[in-house]
């Protein structure tokens, strides 16, 4: 790693590159509010509807965009990469980025997909991505889990984006009442919250309506949970990610990040709106490097994983939302020595089987899934 990292670095791929992503934050923003003004302006309903749909992908953009800040990749300065995630996470989206931060960079990036650590792979008692998860049910709770949960999440992914605001708050509420925790950075963060109720709740019911606009607002956080879903599952939910038994310590911090994550490719406008998350194994591997860089950087990534048995998996994007979508008709099992995963001359993926919990089934995987 250390060679890979002074080569990326011979190249100028790990500094920031602050202008490009404020140019790009720009857009997004022009979208997201260019978007919500054709929505008011227009009478006609497909005038209304493209308006939603811009402001939609602008959403999705400012999340995406802030979220290189989140891990001080925007730019050098610290203060640069507070200000935009500050802004991006809880006066943009409403969305507390002090437990953001904690959440994803703090448990995420370093335990993926590890039951009882990774929030974000716990989905119950909605979803289970696990066998375990649903053995460990009972009666109808199991019955729902095995028959009919593939059914219902096409349904109810519309609430990620509730979800994740939920979680956050949660969890600085409970930060805030902690004089052992908090720290100036939460009151900053909760002052951003209340900034973002004024400036999308209270000041447009100074010209429309209180219910129009509550309910607006609900909508804009709904219909970014779907593309929100698209981004974000795809490159940990499918059952070539691996899933880690509770408590698995894997000794290789590079088989840890490469086994449970897949990138997933996109277009130029895919990869404008997703800054750099269909390349996750480069971000895991690299979070602190600009998300300008990773299109760049795979090839030497991929190339090094290639050296030393290490997976480097990329799907089509509807590929990868298509094998997301079937863990949850058949979710997967958990791997315990994911330290032993490696790939083989041969292009293949082995391990030694733990006598008693089984590591994943690739066989069950299509050709062009598994890539080494």
């Amino acid at each position: 790693m250390a060679e890979l990292r002074t080569e990326l670095r011979a190249r100028s791929l790990t500094g920031p590159t602050t202008a490009r992503v404020l140019v790009e934050l720009g857009f997004h923003l022009l979208c997201a509010l260019g978007g919500i003004a054709l929505f008011v302006i227009a009478d006609a309903l497909p005038w209304q509807a493209l308006g939603l749909l811009i402001m939609t992908l602008g959403n999705l953009g400012v999340g995406t965009n802030t979220h290189t800040a989140s891990h001080h990749a925007a730019s050098s300065k610290r203060w640069v990469n507070d200000l935009l995630t500050w802004f991006g996470y809880p006066f943009f989206l409403g969305m507390s980025a002090t437990s953001w931060r904690y959440q994803h960079v703090t448990l995420h990036h370093r335990s993926p997909n590890v039951a009882g650590v990774d929030g974000d792979s716990n989905l119950m008692p909605l979803f289970a991505l696990t066998e375990p998860e649903v053995q460990a049910r009972r009666g109808l709770h199991r019955i729902y889990l095995r028959r009919a949960q593939w059914l219902v999440l096409p349904m109810l992914a519309w609430a990620t984006g509730f979800a994740r605001q939920k979680k956050c708050t949660q969890r600085l509420i409970s930060v805030l009442r902690d004089p052992e925790q908090r720290r100036w950075a939460h009151w900053t963060d909760a002052g951003a919250l209340v900034a973002h109720v004024v400036a999308w709740f209270v000041v447009p019911s100074l010209f429309f309506p209180v219910l129009d606009v509550i309910g607006f607002n609900l909508l804009r956080v709904a219909l970014v949970g779907y593309p929100l879903f698209a981004v974000l599952a795809p490159a940990h939910y499918p059952a070539g990610a691996v899933a880690l038994e509770p408590g698995a310590k894997p000794t290789d911090a590079v088989r840890l990040q490469t086994a449970t994550t897949i990138n997933f490719r996109t277009g130029p406008l895919g990869r404008l709106w997703c800054s750099g998350l269909e390349y996750q194994i480069e971000h895991h591997l690299f979070p602190t490097c600009s998300h300008v860089h990773y299109r760049t950087m795979s090839p030497l990534v991929k190339a090094y994983c290639d050296r030393h048995g290490y997976q480097h998996r990329t799907l089509g994007w509807a590929a990868a939302i298509w094998q997301t979508l079937r863990v949850f008709r058949r979710p997967k099992p958990v791997v315990r020595h994911v330290d032993e995963l490696r790939v083989t001359e041969m292009g293949q993926r082995e391990a030694i089987v733990d006598p008693v919990v089984d590591l994943v089934d690739l066989a069950d995987a299509p050709g062009d899934v598994v890539q080494a």
